[in-house]
């Protein structure tokens, strides 16, 4: 099927006029800021606060393109990987005509932004081994198809799909291909960032929440075709991410060797985790994962839930998701959160 971008886009979205900032009007120094009505006298905390943020995120997209290879166009920074999704709605959907397609059992929000912006959801569920269905997938596309979901390493099984297979949709589709890679840092896979020059319909989604330990901050990363990247940034509010947030990242730079030892040691206890949980009589079965997580099967997933609530451990009650029936999604803690979730198992 022949990608066309042009074709994709709501007609409203390709006649807005968006919105001019202050700070997209002017760019450079001054020593007296008198045109954005910020509070001269200052914040109350003591910081640059009082300022309103670059609301294109300059600095940090200049880092992150010499860390993924691409350029500063081809970057768009919103307020978690939920900005993006719903702006790829706003962007391309037609409420109450077009649809787009998931596989689930996947990450909850792509239906939900769906049905906030009046979008149809349509389904292709997972194998029961959690591997893509192509000929569902084919089934139920048509011409109102806008956007396809990918999340890889899953949420909430925790495998990645083959390369290949992603590629071959990517190609085969006629939409907005949009791979959310929130978990790759922990994955054995390849990111699909260097496949956007490739890609015209490529989108693929990122965060500071997993791997960087930000999720307070709230800051995720959209890589895609200049073009798209521009629609992005027509449509999202004027100063999406805050100066307190756009500080954390750059300070995180910093830290890119301590970031890599904590998803070393991340992907370490994983393998530990598994392998304990593997001698508890009580788990039936433990998927294979890719994540800083695991799923595991037991025929008792609601009383173990709340019998660790008792103890004070919060585990993730996945049983009534799409093919996990009798599921608990555990994230991978430190050692001794670990420890103790194994110690509580056992006294069960």
């Amino acid at each position: 099927m022949i990608f066309n971008l042009e074709n994709l886009v709501r007609e409203n979205i390709k006649r807005l006029t968006p919105y001019s900032s202050a700070r997209s009007e002017f760019s450079g120094a001054a020593q007296i800021y008198l045109d954005a009505n910020e509070n001269s006298f200052g914040s109350p905390l003591g910081e640059n606060y009082h300022r309103y943020p670059d609301p294109l995120q300059t600095e940090i997209k200049r880092v992150i393109s010499v860390r993924q290879n691409v350029e500063t166009d081809q970057i768009f920074l919103g307020n978690g990987s939920d900005e993006a999704i719903d702006l790829l709605f706003r962007i391309f959907c037609e409420p109450r005509s077009d649809n787009v397609l998931i596989c689930p059992p996947t990450y909850g929000m792509y239906a939900v932004s769906a049905a906030i912006n009046a979008v149809e959801t349509k389904r292709a569920a997972l194998t029961k081994d959690f591997r893509l269905d192509f000929q569902a997938i084919e089934n139920q596309i048509d011409a109102r198809t806008k956007l396809l979901f990918i999340c890889s390493p899953n949420n909430p099984t925790g495998n990645s799909f083959p390369r290949e297979e992603i590629l071959q949709l990517i190609e085969s589709f006629g939409g907005i291909v949009v791979v959310d890679e929130a978990y790759i840092h922990f994955s054995r896979s390849e990111s699909l960032v260097s496949e956007i020059n490739r890609f015209r319909n490529l989108v693929v989604l990122q965060t500071f929440s997993k791997a960087w330990g930000l999720a307070g901050a709230r800051v995720g990363v959209a890589f895609a075709a200049a073009e798209t990247i521009a629609l992005f940034n027509r449509v999202k509010p004027p100063y999406n991410i805050s100066q307190p947030a756009q500080e954390a990242i750059l300070r995180a730079f910093d830290s890119g060797a301590k970031v890599e030892e904590t998803i070393a040691e991340i992907v370490s206890e994983r393998e530990k985790l598994i392998e304990k949980l593997s001698e508890i009589s009580r788990i039936e079965e433990i998927y294979p994962t890719d994540a800083n997580f695991v799923l595991v099967k037991t025929a008792e997933a609601e009383k173990i839930y709340r019998f660790l609530l008792d103890e004070k451990i919060v585990v993730r009650d996945r049983s009534r998701v799409e093919l996990c029936a009798g599921c608990l999604r555990i994230t991978v803690g430190t050692p001794e959160e670990n420890e103790s979730l194994l110690r509580a198992l056992k006294k069960l």
